[in-house]
């Protein structure tokens, strides 16, 4: 057929009083490089009785992204940070050996008036000799990301390193997550430019690959050697993600990622206590599911 290795839709997921699309874990593929879990969020209508409000917690063995498109999160974390996120702008959460956080609508945009929350929620698995070190917050503003020019091509480098480029998100595997937009038709060609496997998810638009029409609300994954170039159509937007993959196998269960079963079972317990670390002035609590 073609150097395509997996079309992967997404797929509806409730998370309370919101439904994102599930774009990772797949049955059929479990992670792209480093990424282990990819939400997209909204567009959500949000006030006047309805607001996002994901209340605390926990995380241990990965790093969180946040990456608004459009409206703004407060996010609030066991750490005592407390940062607001902005169109653009990047919050990178390591969460390491335990971390606990809350992401709400911020308290003056609960003012009756209607808002919209669009973003992605991402995961990325640390290094096995990485997973217990102690939990770090950074946030970066727009301006701070390399962003450069193809032409009408805007190109911004998010997380990682790519295109000869690096981000100052602090990562701590070969990895690269980039956005790119489109005005008008554009040839995409990821050759020496990207590394490992890529997942190229269409927020926006359509793509051409190898012969396959790919539209909004898909993601294309392959390893970046095998990817062909790439049409994009006129007016698309699209977010890159993916990298060098671990040789070990990583497992998930809820909101806990790791190489050891055993690492993720005493998370569960000490959250299930309540011996896990916690905010100071937040006594919200979402149980263990079962």
């Amino acid at each position: 057929m073609s150097n395509i290795g997996l079309i992967i839709a997404e797929r509806s997921r409730d998370i309370g009083d919101f439904l994102v699309g599930r774009l990772i874990p797949f049955r059929k593929k479990r992670m792209i490089g480093p990424f282990i879990f990819i939400d997209h969020m909204g567009p959500a209508d949000l006030g006047p009785e309805k607001y996002l409000d994901v209340d605390q917690h926990p995380h241990i063995g990965l790093a969180t992204l946040t990456f608004m498109l459009e409206g703004e999160i407060m996010h609030e974390d066991s750490l005592g940070t407390k940062q607001r996120i902005t169109p653009g702008s990047v919050n990178w959460m390591i969460a390491g050996k335990g971390v606990a956080h809350t992401e709400r609508t911020p308290a003056d945009l609960r003012n009756g008036r209607r808002s919209v929350a669009h973003g992605y929620q991402i995961w990325i698995a640390l290094p096995k000799h990485l997973e217990d070190i102690d939990p770090q917050f950074y946030h970066f503003g727009s301006d701070e990301l390399p962003q450069w020019h193809s032409g009408s091509t805007t190109f911004k480098l998010i997380a990682g390193n790519g295109y000869g480029k690096t981000s100052p998100v602090p990562v701590h595997s070969p990895l690269f997550m980039l956005e790119i937009k489109m005005v008008e038709d554009y040839v995409l060609d990821t050759t020496n430019e990207l590394y490992g496997e890529i997942g190229i998810c269409i927020v926006e638009g359509a793509i051409l690959a190898c012969d396959n029409e790919i539209k909004k609300g898909n993601i294309l994954v392959s390893k970046v050697s095998d990817v062909c170039n790439i049409k994009v159509k006129a007016n698309s937007h699209l977010l890159l993600f993916g990298g060098e993959p671990f040789s070990e196998e990583r497992h998930i269960y809820w909101n806990f990622v790791s190489y050891d079963k055993n690492k993720i079972n005493d998370a569960k317990q000490a959250w299930k206590n309540r011996t896990f670390p916690m905010m100071a002035k937040d006594r919200t609590y979402v149980p263990l599911p079962p």
